[in-house]
């Protein structure tokens, strides 16, 4: 029987560095707040960007430049999988559902997954990508 992983909780400070009123340190976000951010943020994180981590990261931001259809959409899929199943250890993904909007010339994601550790409903998080350059 394998063991189940138990955490107190997760922290993470938050991207817009806004001191804390009550302490006057650098606000946090934690539990499922932080792990969608990290989520995205892998998604949205170009393979190579980051120093000394070379593989980190997916090929989403430049599959966007590709032609938009189901062949694109089952791609993006694909990376979005492997990429949260490989570096974020503290989900475990159950469906991604990647839709192309044609008018918008956009894609709507939809990530579920169950965060390993602590008591937590089911999550989803949703978004669009857009090309931008």
């Amino acid at each position: 029987m394998p063991l189940e992983r138990v955490s107190i909780g997760f922290k993470d400070i938050s991207n817009s560095f806004l001191l804390n009123p009550l302490s006057n340190d650098i606000a946090v976000i934690t539990n499922e707040t932080s792990i969608a951010r990290s989520i995205r943020n892998l998604v949205l994180t170009n393979r190579g960007e980051r120093f000394f981590q070379r593989n980190l990261g997916s090929k989403v931001p430049k599959l966007l430049f590709e032609n938009m259809d189901n062949t694109t959409a089952d791609l993006i899929k694909s990376e979005i999988t492997e990429t949260v199943e490989n570096y974020e250890p503290r989900v475990i993904l159950t469906d991604v559902k990647v839709t192309p909007n044609y008018t918008d010339n956009a894609f709507n994601i939809s990530i579920f997954y169950n965060i390993v550790g602590i008591d937590a409903l089911p999550q989803q998080l949703s978004f669009v990508l857009l090309p931008t350059r």
